[in-house]
């Protein structure tokens, strides 16, 4: 497993090796004790989400799951291609504001690891995208949030409008957003990789 930093401190690339031949590849999406011998130990996952947008040019976000049911999620791709955006929005942080992206696809195979105290946000690239993800914590309706997706000045490399949910459609601009995580400084794991 290669694991990458990236310009957020906490938020993570993970990259799993696959094994192939002329039949396809087998690979191992997540492996604790390979994790561990790397240096990095994510919470435990308790979670698993799979979500399909039929559409090119969907966007889901930005979300948060605020204390006690904060939610960090390892996300991946199972089919087609999304551009997947972590914010850093924990209050005092050197970074808060700021964000981060990747692209995910089912043949790069990579995978984002965002810590909670971090908005998560994705716009798939291709129709009948599957997002696949692991989260640290059960689903809270009481806990869920969401601040707007253009409020952050994050490059989506939109043409257009993307398509919204009314949920989304509505959520607050960050300058008005009051979030209700704090830094406590630097993650442990980052000093071991």
């Amino acid at each position: 497993m290669q694991i990458e930093k990236t310009s957020l401190p906490g938020v993570l690339v993970l990259v799993p090796r696959r094994f192939g031949d002329e039949r396809g590849f087998f690979s191992e999406s997540w492996n604790r004790r390979t994790l561990h011998e790397a240096g990095l130990d994510l919470p435990e996952f308790v979670q698993d989400n799979h979500s399909l947008s039929s559409t090119c040019g969907t966007l889901r976000g930005l979300h948060f799951q605020a204390p006690p049911h904060a939610q960090g999620k390892l996300v991946r791709c199972g089919r087609g291609r999304l551009f997947d955006v972590a914010v850093d929005i924990r209050k005092g942080s050197a970074t808060y504001g700021r964000w981060t992206g990747q692209e995910l696809s089912f043949e790069n195979g990579r995978q984002l690891w965002i810590p909670p105290g971090f908005l998560h946000g994705f716009l798939t690239c291709e129709a009948d995208t599957e997002i696949l993800y692991k989260c640290t914590d059960h689903y809270a309706p009481d806990c869920d949030g969401a601040v707007a997706w253009d409020s952050i000045g994050i490059d989506w490399g939109l043409t257009g409008l993307p398509i919204l949910s009314g949920k989304d459609a509505v959520a607050p601009a960050l300058e008005r957003f009051d979030s209700p995580f704090v830094y406590e400084g630097p993650f442990d794991y980052e000093a071991r990789l």
